[in-house]
């Protein structure tokens, strides 16, 4: 295949995961009736501009449906790094009422709600009906469709240009990329800013999350590589942050290349050299992360045979995307995990892709007690464990799997 961004020919594999179903297509029980898509799940590299990117295998519309149950709001933790970024940019940039906020992929209007708050006015673009129609809920407007050029030029010829933009956990899902970020020099204001969150490929791969690798990402970011797409499609970076969230994130800066006027900060050439020096451009950098992902998925199988054979129950926490990546590499059923618990509404009832596990409420984890939960977004453990202490009044124990096989009390 060819680049993504820069169209030069894709050779370099830095993981094959076999075969799964989107991560996000949950299964009601009507639909166990009917076969699954399944689609390899290859990763590649980009050696003339280093983007890491999923083999061309999946439509977008196959993986952002209707039902789309991702919903942003049941993780307190990140609530409340959405409230801190609204406060520390209406702050930075003097946001008010005249002020003009844009979030794309707004989701369920997590991050609006706390600009909306502030008297602020803001729009929301999102595709999906179900999490669209969750932000209408709290007050926010919407406009639901994807956003590229097209609609960025549509939006400018109606006086909805941004004084800032926000895209944070969505730069990482769109199949143009190229198009998806030139949109944003069309929407900002002259002198309007940009912000995009993503996780970080140096944590992806220091920390062996390979389960954080699934159709709906299409690519997988360093600096490096947004520097050049950036670059190419009008927007010009300015700062950067990194943050704890997903796992190790960057909160990236960007204007418009045209007329922004804020200098760039120390962090980001220090950022780019610090990718330079982890090997970013070298291909050996990439060389061991397909054994890395084998261990992991050869630890776990082990720890769950183990338990099945000790007559020990195990139960999963939280029915996420990277859940599903792990059971279905691993090839989990439910012989192995009884069940799946998730504070979602929209996923209890249903099934994970793929593994088939039945997605039901806490009510059940109290009822079933089972020796072992395994928390499948890791990167929410904190969280999670003091959510579910209960657990340990009858001896359960937590367990993560990624990046290495940790058991605890």
């Amino acid at each position: 295949m060819n680049c993504r961004h820069c169209g030069a020919r894709v050779k370099l594999t830095l993981v094959d995961l076999g075969t799964a179903p989107p991560s996000n297509a949950y299964l009601t029980q009507a639909r166990l009736q009917a076969p699954e898509k399944w689609f390899p799940l290859k990763v590649l590299v980009c050696e003339h501009c280093w983007l890491v990117q999923t083999e061309d295998f999946t439509q977008v519309k196959e993986l952002f449906d209707p039902d789309y149950a991702y919903f942003s709001s049941f993780s307190s933790s990140w609530l409340a790094h959405a409230e801190r970024y609204a406060a520390q940019l209406t702050s930075q940039l003097n946001l008010g009422a005249a002020s003009h906020v844009v979030e794309v992929a707004a989701n369920d209007g997590y991050l609006l709600q706390f600009f909306k708050n502030r008297d602020i006015p803001c729009t929301g673009i999102e595709p999906t009906a179900s999490t669209a129609a969750a932000a209408r809920l709290k007050g926010i407007s919407i406009v639901e469709e994807f956003f590229g050029t097209n609609l960025a030029r549509e939006m400018t010829a109606r006086g909805m240009q941004a004084d800032l933009m926000a895209a944070n956990n969505v730069l990482a899902h769109v199949p143009d990329i190229n198009d998806f970020v030139a949109g944003f020099a069309i929407l900002l204001k002259p002198q309007g800013v940009a912000t995009f969150e993503f996780p970080h490929l140096l944590n992806l791969i220091a920390e062996n999350q390979f389960d954080t690798i699934y159709h709906e990402h299409f690519s997988y970011l360093s600096l490096t590589a947004v520097e050049s797409i950036f670059t190419a499609n009008g927007l010009r970076i300015f700062d950067v942050q990194e943050h704890t969230t997903h796992g190790g994130s960057l909160r990236v800066f960007a204007q418009r290349a045209d007329s922004g006027v804020r200098p760039r900060t120390s962090q980001v050439d220090d950022l780019l050299q610090r990718e330079r020096a982890t090997g970013i451009t070298r291909l050996e950098y990439y060389a061991r992360f397909q054994g890395h992902a084998e261990k992991v998925k050869y630890d776990f199988l082990a720890f769950l045979l183990e338990a099945k054979r000790g007559g020990r129950s195990v139960a999963g926490y939280g029915a996420a995307a990277k859940g599903n990546t792990l059971m279905n590499y691993a090839g989990i059923r439910a012989d192995l995990i009884s069940f799946v618990v998730d504070r979602n509404p929209a996923k209890q009832g249903k099934f994970l892709p793929g593994s088939r596990i039945a997605i039901v409420d806490e009510n059940h984890l109290r009822q079933h007690k089972p020796d072992y939960v395994v928390i499948l977004p890791w990167n929410l453990k904190t969280e999670v464990r003091e959510q579910l202490q209960y657990v340990k009044a009858w001896g359960g124990k937590f367990v993560t799997a990624v990046p290495v096989l940790e058991v605890s009390s």
